[in-house]
């Protein structure tokens, strides 16, 4: 069993404070209108795997496709130079709340300010509706530097929560040779 601590965030209002600005990339941010799976697959498995995401690898294309194709559910993708580079996702089914579902960056393009950019894009999609509540939860196997920028965006921590839960390299969701730098190797 792994231990992590689950930290939720909130932003309660739109932030009025400096925005962040573009880096000098070719950047196109585009809404991945009717996302099919396999696209949506290879966006959360090459941002997530090295941060240990494993919950949609568990689940199968017909639930996945459902999960995904809800009307509630926006996907937004960074691409730099015509490539993806990262992505969000944002749940806007309650009533004037939206959970920042999945956010983060292809490793290649981790270090390139694209981080910040890409979440001051989350923000704005966000309170493009009428909104009280905008939220996200992180994780202690998320990038190091996750909660930082979370809170630098203007999130504020509002509940931590520890949790166990099955190391996803044993059952094979993910690879057993996978490395994490709070994990020792499998084998």
């Amino acid at each position: 069993m792994l231990e992590d601590v689950i930290t939720y965030l909130e932003m309660l209002e739109r932030p009025t404070g400096r925005r962040v600005a573009a880096p000098l990339e070719k950047l196109a941010l585009m809404h991945a209108e009717r996302c099919t799976v396999s696209f949506y697959r290879y966006l959360y498995n090459a941002v997530g795997e090295p941060w240990l995401w494993f919950e949609r690898r568990a689940i199968d294309d017909a639930a996945l496709a459902k999960v995904i194709g809800k009307p509630t559910i926006e996907i937004f993708v960074l691409y730099v130079r015509g490539v993806p580079a990262g992505f969000f996702e944002l749940d806007t089914a309650a009533p004037r709340e939206t959970k920042l579902c999945y956010f983060g960056l292809i490793p290649e393009f981790i270090g390139r300010r694209l981080g910040p950019y890409l979440l001051q894009a989350a923000i704005d999609q966000a309170w493009s509706r009428p909104l009280d509540r905008f939220w996200l939860h992180t994780s202690t196997f998320d990038h190091p530097k996750a909660l930082s920028i979370y809170q630098q965006g203007g999130f504020v921590a509002y509940a931590r929560r520890p949790i166990l839960f099955e190391d996803p390299r044993e059952s094979a969701i993910l690879p057993r040779t996978l490395k994490h730098p709070r994990l020792p190797p499998l084998d």
